[in-house]
């Protein structure tokens, strides 16, 4: 597990990947992720200890310079983050859902980030901008409090940089609906 990680997200493809070479070799780091989402999108991730982590992402929002859209550097990041990019987390019991939609990638990780540090919740999935103009979001479940205070926090992270779309709470699931949450 690497102790941070950085994404830098372009609106150009040809510059994202001239990016992933950039910031690969400015640090010791370890690329996690180097691929276009739509529309026409680039992400870069890249794991390191705290100060490559850094360098890479300055280097890379340098080299990026006007086609990047948005960027972030976590330290400790949530262990629940890496997998629900990944796929859809499992999950036991239905209780409540929270939904957190943002504009860019790199605001939505960095939310689902600090909504399960605020909040005993569960990431079931984080969708990245795949056939949704470029949005993401994430799914929570938990108590309803858990989620309301997990919600309202990764809300104002995504607030705060200009990229939130809208934010929601379900008490009390439809089991239809739980059903397609969950499955993906």
């Amino acid at each position: 597990m690497h102790s941070a990680i950085a994404m830098v997200e372009l609106s150009s493809i040809a510059k994202g990947m001239e990016v992933t070479d950039f910031m690969l070799k400015s640090a010791e780091v370890t690329l996690l992720m180097g691929k276009t989402v739509c529309p026409g999108k680039y992400v870069v991730m890249v794991g390191g200890d705290v100060a490559a982590a850094q360098q890479a992402m300055r280097c890379g929002v340098e080299k990026g310079g006007a086609q990047v859209v948005d960027e972030f550097l976590l330290s400790n990041i949530h262990p629940d983050v890496l997998p629900a990019i990944g796929g859809v987390t499992d999950v036991n019991a239905r209780e409540a859902v929270g939904v957190v939609e943002t504009f860019s990638v790199a605001t939505c990780i960095e939310a689902a980030d600090f909504a399960v540090k605020a909040a005993g919740v569960t990431l079931i999935r984080l969708h990245m901008a795949y056939g949704i103009g470029g949005k993401c979001y994430f799914v929570m479940s938990g108590d309803v409090a858990d989620v309301e205070t997990a919600k309202k926090a990764a809300s104002q992270v995504a607030a705060d940089k200009g990229a939130l779309v809208y934010s929601m709470v379900v008490p009390n699931p439809h089991p239809d609906f739980w059903q397609q949450l969950v499955a993906g």
